[in-house]
């Protein structure tokens, strides 16, 4: 927890928020308060905690498009050279792909070997309705948007980054023509970043209010009946995060995971409490930026790519949901199966929204690819909404890493900025600067309409 002398950081006021939204959210569900029916049930934990979290997630989500069109512009226009952003989609690409499948390969060998789900008693009658994986020529033609408005209207990530690419590239090809607009785009990229501050700041607020409501209506009840499955889960994305991730950061880019975990503690806790990639994006891509040194030319496309296509903790889920349901049901998949698994878990992952409850989406595509019951995913509904929020948490760790590795690869890493564990903390006094440089602002146009 980072403070310094000009007050306390936002990351410390965030925990803070945290640990108080899960000692209240325990104190309303283990005293029996949340009874539907009851004043706290429906004005406060589906009332005021629901409203102040879903106004934050709105308000993050807002942000999301214009943010990734001006900074991935902004971003392509800041490497200024076709061949060299060639270079870059190729190494995130690759990255990617290849941490999303040694998760899903760790997650099967270690819920293989520990034989979870055998001896479940089939009890649930929920039913989940499953989904058809979507050939791979559909996912590649559909990566180009036949109308871009439509494309944001519906925040398709893979589109908008596809179009946002190509104006980039276009405005290069102009040349000095096009330097107003770039000028324009630069400027569009610094209003939005200053945006991601504002909404920042009722951060704190809002993670209490989204913990203390999912822990309300959560408890810990759900937990028992499946103590195997999500122990092993999240034993597994723990490993995932702390070992496999780390020894890659370190491997390809030589850089510290002690400060790469310190720095990225604000970003997964917004991502526990979002459930979101999508949503965390304009979180992650500051704090890659202005805390881990990041330059914005790659961050503006890792970031956003990587909130699409790059789902380590959500193909950690299907191989140990897979598992689960594979001996809850008595059914052997064999070598060949956990392969089909793994093969669709990775292709599956490309152009899946990051949205909350998207991987149970992906479960289902992945069992009728293997002929698993899906109905089996009723097992785990119960438990999902806490386990995912886990699991996005090792999503955009995941997303930060490949961009610190491909930005050192590329000399496009500030590793003084890196290195240095105060650098892009906002505290509350540069807030209060910032407010009270409003005032100013508001009272000199009010003595400008004076002198009219």
């Amino acid at each position: 927890m980072s403070t310094n002398k000009k007050g306390m950081s936002l990351t410390a006021k965030v925990l803070i928020g945290m640990v108080l939204g899960i000692i209240v959210g325990l104190a309303i569900n283990l005293g029996g308060f949340n009874q539907p029916g009851t004043f706290i049930h429906d004005y406060i934990t589906n009332g005021l905690f629901l409203i102040v979290g879903k106004m934050f997630v709105s308000a993050l989500k807002m942000l999301v498009v214009p943010l990734v069109i001006f900074s991935l512009i902004s971003g392509v226009l800041g490497i200024g050279d076709i061949r060299a952003l060639g270079k870059v989609g190729g190494k995130s690409f690759a990255l990617y792909l290849l941490t999303t499948a040694i998760a899903i390969a760790t997650a099967i060998t270690i819920a293989a070997s520990l034989g979870i789900g055998e001896g479940v008693h089939m009890t649930t009658t929920t039913h989940f309705s499953g989904k058809e994986a979507p050939p791979l020529s559909s996912v590649l033609i559909n990566i180009i948007p036949t109308n871009f408005i439509d494309a944001m209207a519906k925040g398709n990530m893979l589109q908008i980054i596809f179009f946002s690419i190509l104006v980039g590239i276009s405005i290069l090809m102009v040349g000095k023509k096009a330097e107003p607009l770039v000028e324009l785009i630069e400027i569009g990229n610094e209003i939005m970043m200053k945006m991601v501050n504002i909404v920042m700041a009722v951060a704190p607020y809002a993670v209490f209010a989204l913990l203390a409501k999912a822990i309300a209506n959560l408890g810990l009840n759900l937990l028992a009946d499946l103590a195997g499955y999500v122990l092993v889960l999240i034993g597994a994305l723990m490993f995932h995060l702390f070992i496999t991730l780390m020894i890659i950061l370190k491997l390809f880019s030589g850089k510290s995971p002690a400060m790469f975990l310190k720095k990225m503690r604000e970003v997964q806790i917004f991502a526990f409490s979002t459930s979101s990639s999508n949503a965390t994006i304009p979180v992650t891509l500051r704090t890659v930026v202005k805390k881990l040194g990041v330059h914005n030319s790659v961050a503006s496309f890792t970031i956003p790519f990587g909130a699409t296509i790059n789902m380590d903790g959500t193909a950690i889920m299907q191989g140990v949901a897979t598992v689960f349901i594979a001996n809850a049901y008595g059914v052997d998949l064999g070598t060949a199966g956990y392969l089909t698994v793994i093969l669709m878990s990775v292709l599956a992952s490309i152009g899946t929204a990051g949205v909350p409850g998207v991987g149970l989406i992906m479960l289902s595509m992945v069992f009728t690819q293997v002929n698993l019951p899906v109905e089996g995913i009723g097992l785990i509904l119960g438990v999902d909404r806490l386990l995912d929020m886990i699991r996005t948490a090792v999503n955009v760790s995941g997303d930060a890493t490949v961009s610190v590795i491909v930005a050192k690869s590329e000399k496009k890493l500030n590793e003084k900025i890196y290195d240095d564990p105060e650098a892009g903390i906002i505290t509350e006094d540069e807030l209060e600067i910032d407010e009270e440089a409003e005032k100013e602002l508001a009272h000199v146009i009010e003595e400008m309409e004076e002198e009219k």
